[in-house]
């Protein structure tokens, strides 16, 4: 499974995020990281637009977020056009994320899971795809609510 990804977090994720490169490693993700690089307080929309204009360009397939609650990564996400951003706080919901929404962004709350509910999460995430079928309609529908910017 090689995908492009792109990661991000905020001080309150980085630990997460650096705890999960190893993860990625062991998927077989390739990832660029677009910080931040430290546990130093930054504002996380900045690594939220990073990350989501790059997956709204094409540059990466996906992304993955993290921070504190997930919440706030995942609006300033959703401001980009081409992004679909969703909080994954158990496996099943990055999998039906993928499955159902056609998610191309995960936002994990990093203060709220342990390591191996995070990791679990990613790779829940990773083995997963788009359903296609109904949900193409409906994920059609939200693509136009989006052009309506």
């Amino acid at each position: 499974m090689t995908k492009r990804v792109a990661i991000g977090a905020d001080h309150a994720g980085f630990e997460e995020k650096e705890k999960m490169k190893r993860v990625l490693e062991e998927l077989g993700v390739e990832y660029d990281d677009m910080g931040t690089a430290s546990g130093d307080s930054v504002d996380y929309p900045d690594f939220a637009r990073k990350v989501a204009e790059s997956v709204g360009s094409g540059e990466h397939e996906q992304g993955i977020l993290f921070c504190g609650s997930g919440t706030g990564m995942a609006i300033s996400a959703n401001k980009v056009k081409g992004v679909r951003a969703a909080v994954a706080w158990q496996p099943e919901i990055a999998r039906l994320a993928r499955q159902h929404n056609d998610a191309n962004i995960i936002a994990v709350p990093a203060r709220f899971l342990t390591d191996e509910e995070a990791a679990e999460i990613v790779k829940a995430w990773f083995e997963a795809d788009f359903d296609g079928g109904r949900h193409e309609r409906r994920v059609e529908k939200i693509i136009d609510i989006e052009n309506c910017r």
